[in-house]
């Protein structure tokens, strides 16, 4: 059965009685070349555990399972469990796990993953995430250190956009920053609306997110660099100056002699920004709070 033709969802869907739902962002893949090409670009070896997001009828999960040691699947909905159970059923290097993805552990099913089979080695994430919660499931990956080399995921194009934008456009942004300090970016394909069932109501982009060894820039404090960010980003219609202000305390013209000495124009806006520049602003702000508290303890 070709999992990725319409008249094979429809032949699934009649037999197992499934409708698909809006709420959870299903919406199916029917073009082979596409299929193909997320696998290719993944770059599966035979020792890879594979995560995939959202296995849906399972059309990735299968192709996945040809190439990797293991594949281990992630569905919210119970309804499909049936269905994977049937069009999977000839891999038997394949687990489905009927949980949501943003309250599930991966670093943990990793590690077991690794302990139940010592001849995994390298981990890839895959999936065609649902439009609604595709920003919080990839920060969620990046934020808690998952330890995979790459995630290579469909998503509405839109958002591929924004994280795979240079400074001074339109679409360069908080994502932008977050993303591209965590990976290398690498455009895998453009998706066409039309290229699934049922049809959503906007394009789509394929990108493998490759995660840093070593993160963009050197932080004193990741958490000061995020801070600015979106601080600087909140207000995108504000000068750093006025966005700046306030951070750890830091008065008007604190910060304006800071930026200045740093060599950034205080009238500047956050989408000017390189990530470099961000990282010179956050690691400054840093030293003078550091500074400051040297001080409070010397009086």
């Amino acid at each position: 059965m070709k999992l990725y033709s319409r008249s094979g969802i429809s032949d699934i869907n009649k037999q197992h009685d499934f409708r698909m739902s809006d709420s959870l962002g299903q919406n199916f893949l029917t073009d082979r070349a596409v299929i193909n090409r997320i696998i290719e670009e993944s770059f599966i070896e035979e020792n890879d555990l594979v995560i995939e997001i959202g296995p849906g009828m399972g059309v990735l999960t299968g192709e996945a399972a040809r190439y990797a040691r293991k594949v281990i699947a992630i569905e919210i909905d119970e309804r499909l469990l049936p269905i994977l159970d049937h069009t999977l059923a000839e891999h038997d290097n394949i687990e489905i796990i009927n949980k949501d993805i943003l309250k599930t552990n991966l670093r943990e099913i990793i590690e077991n993953a690794k302990v139940a089979d010592s001849s995994i080695n390298g981990v890839k994430i895959i999936g065609n995430l649902p439009y609604y919660i595709t920003t919080p499931i990839i920060m969620k990956i990046l934020e808690e250190g998952t330890p995979a080399e790459s995630i290579t995921i469909m998503m509405q194009k839109e958002v591929a956009d924004r994280i795979s934008a240079h400074p001074g456009t339109k679409a360069y942004g908080a994502l932008t920053v977050a993303v591209q300090y965590y990976c290398d970016i690498y455009h895998v394909a453009d998706v066409p609306r039309t290229d699934f069932v049922p049809q959503p109501k906007v394009d789509s982009a394929v990108l493998r997110l490759e995660i840093k060894k070593e993160k963009a820039v050197d932080l004193l404090d990741e958490k000061m660099f995020f801070i600015c960010v979106r601080a600087g980003f909140n207000q995108r219609r504000k000068t750093l100056l006025n966005c700046l202000t306030g951070i750890g305390g830091r008065e008007k013209d604190e910060v304006r002699k800071m930026l200045e000495e740093i060599g950034i124009d205080p009238v500047r806006r956050a989408e000017t920004l390189t990530i470099d520049e961000f990282a010179m602003i956050a690691n400054h702000l840093k030293l003078m709070t550091g500074r400051q508290v040297l001080t409070g303890m010397c009086k």
